[in-house]
């Protein structure tokens, strides 16, 4: 499970983040077929249901409509029912952090960094500090906007397997693209120490 994150993206000098819910990423059967695939839920119904990494659900959601804006597979999830739960650890000491995801209010207090692509899918996937972002780009103000998905991760900034990769190109209609080098990261991330 990972938080639900969406980013707006003007030039160089604007990175905002806002939080909607979760997103949980499951191996089972969807639309018939067995597959890896991703749903978005509420914070409420992770409040009621308290998923975390091994338990065995039910439910119905609806199939994405715009690909462009929504990392999930599917959203509007619904008839959730926690089939079986699975044991969780006492105390997590290393990452990647593996336990019961916090509130989105956490998320949105701690702030996040830009995280390696390669790092998010090769070993911070199952990290609950971890997400990929639905990424929206002010490509020509107030008429057109551009969509992708980037990984960021809301952990500890002193975590071992940290990497924040290349700076990401913000591009603008008849401009260079402006470089997000990773200086907005200690901005989005001043209220909290290394270890923190």
């Amino acid at each position: 499970m990972q938080p639900r994150s969406n980013v707006w993206r003007y030039r160089l000098d604007n990175r905002n983040h806002s939080t909607t819910g979760y997103n949980i990423f499951l191996t089972g059967v969807a639309d018939d077929e067995e597959k890896t695939f991703a749903v978005a839920i509420s914070e409420k119904q992770q409040e009621k249901m308290r998923l975390h990494i091994g338990d065995e659900i039910s439910g119905t959601a609806w199939t994405k409509k715009y690909t462009k804006l929504e990392y999930a597979d599917y959203y509007r999830a619904g008839a959730l029912k926690k089939n079986t739960e699975a044991h969780m650890s006492e105390e997590e000491t290393a990452s990647p952090w593996t336990g019961e995801v916090p509130g989105l209010d956490v998320y949105d207090w701690r702030g996040c960094r830009m995280l390696d692509g390669r790092t998010y899918r090769s070993k911070c996937f199952k990290c609950k500090w971890a997400c990929m972002a639905n990424v929206a780009i002010e490509y020509d103000w107030g008429v057109q906007q551009k969509f992708r998905f980037e990984s960021f991760c809301y952990g500890p900034k002193n975590c071992k397997l940290y990497k924040m990769g290349k700076p990401r190109p913000v591009p603008y209609k008849g401009d260079t693209p402006s470089y997000d080098e990773g200086w907005l990261d200690d901005v989005c991330t001043e209220r909290r120490g290394d270890d923190d």
